[in-house]
């Protein structure tokens, strides 16, 4: 009896054990699955508010006391220096875009080119602005894979443009393309490199899965596009099939009852 008593006690620690485990399983799903959903949300929201109260406090201090509502109103109104600093660069574009304002700006740039560190910062940047600027929609369409830093280990590159003036004129053979090599985490960041088109591996995934996929570092896999189009098309084919099947059988048995009743008159 005690054996049995001792037996059955230990059975109903054990099951009272795995209730627990089961539990606490469950809770922590539960936490990883909420983390999964707020953590991009709170840090989403945390750095467009940090982007807002970044332009505010430049922007605000510029705004005459009359027209600046923290002077007036009870509350903090976020995004109004946003709202004010997108107001401004348009009015500035509407200003410019005429042979005045055309004018002004020329007369500016010739001031600034005569400094001597200001003339190389501000050309580098106005060059990089024009540039993502007028070539925005055609950069970056495509990502590759090329063999980097040495054959056998594989990286994920942007494609830009075939390349253009001097480095297409010394490189001679087959054409080249401009790809930039972005580092993981910051992809902000990263190598300029002309690599042969015969050397780059052409992906179907779009500049932003690619971005994800090496902001993750390789934890977010893209979709593979044209495996998912195969399977739908190999289920489209089954169903097609299936169809065209069950509409013989239909055929067939409609036949055989009007042979039936052929027979029987």
């Amino acid at each position: 009896m005690s054996d049995k008593k001792d037996k059955n006690e230990n059975h109903g620690e054990h099951e009272h054990h795995l209730v627990n485990l089961t539990f606490g399983r469950r809770l922590r799903n539960y936490f990883l699955t909420g983390l999964m959903i707020a953590g991009p949300i709170g840090i989403t929201l945390y750095i467009a508010w940090w982007i807002i109260g970044a332009v505010d406090n430049f922007v605000k201090p510029l705004i005459p006391a009359q027209y600046n509502p923290d002077n007036f109103l009870p509350f903090y109104l976020p995004g109004y220096g946003l709202v004010i600093a997108i107001v401004a660069i348009m009015i500035l574009g509407f200003l410019t875009a005429n042979l005045v304002g055309r004018s002004f700006v020329q007369f500016g740039e010739k001031i600034l080119s005569r400094l001597p560190m200001v003339s190389t910062l501000y050309g580098g940047l106005k060059q990089i602005f024009e540039t993502a600027m007028t070539q925005g929609s055609k950069n970056f369409q495509q990502v590759g894979l090329i063999q980097y830093p040495r054959k056998g280990l594989w990286a994920v590159v942007l494609i830009s443009t075939p390349a253009k003036g001097e480095v297409a004129h010394k490189v001679q053979g087959e054409e080249v393309m401009g790809c930039f090599l972005p580092t993981t985490p910051n992809t902000t960041s990263g190598f300029l490199l002309f690599i042969p088109s015969s050397e780059i591996t052409i992906l179907d995934m779009s500049t932003e899965e690619a971005a994800k996929l090496i902001i993750s570092a390789g934890l977010v896999t893209p979709e593979y596009k044209a495996k998912t189009a195969k399977i739908a098309k190999d289920v489209g084919a089954v169903k097609t099939k299936t169809k065209k099947t069950s509409t013989k059988k239909t055929v067939a048995k409609t036949a055989a009852k009007t042979v039936k009743r052929v027979k029987k008159t």
